[in-house]
């Protein structure tokens, strides 16, 4: 019987990411593409709004609202909403 080798030094832990994390930002996607419709969040032409909707949600988790009002749901899942749509709108400019 030989010894078990696998191959899979420097490739990326995807482990390492929270599940809660991921499950909470599905969360609000899904709440997103319930009331506007999946995907509408690729149609804004003005960055600035998700922009601002990130530092609207990053400080009011800073200043001790830790759940959005309307959502319930909390401000960091909605910040990393927005994050990821301001990467994807970085990595299609390229």
């Amino acid at each position: 019987m030989s010894e078990f080798v696998k191959q899979d030094s420097g490739k990326l832990r995807i482990s390492l990411i929270e599940p809660q994390f991921i499950k909470g930002t599905a969360e609000v996607l899904t709440m997103g593409a319930e009331k506007y419709s999946t995907g509408n969040w690729k149609n804004c032409e003005d960055r600035k709004r998700y922009e601002d909707a990130l530092l609207r949600h990053i400080y009011d988790y800073l200043q001790g609202n830790k759940c959005d009002d309307e959502s319930g749901v909390s401000h960091l899942y909605h910040a990393a909403c927005n994050l990821m749509f301001l990467d994807s709108f970085d990595r299609e400019e390229k």
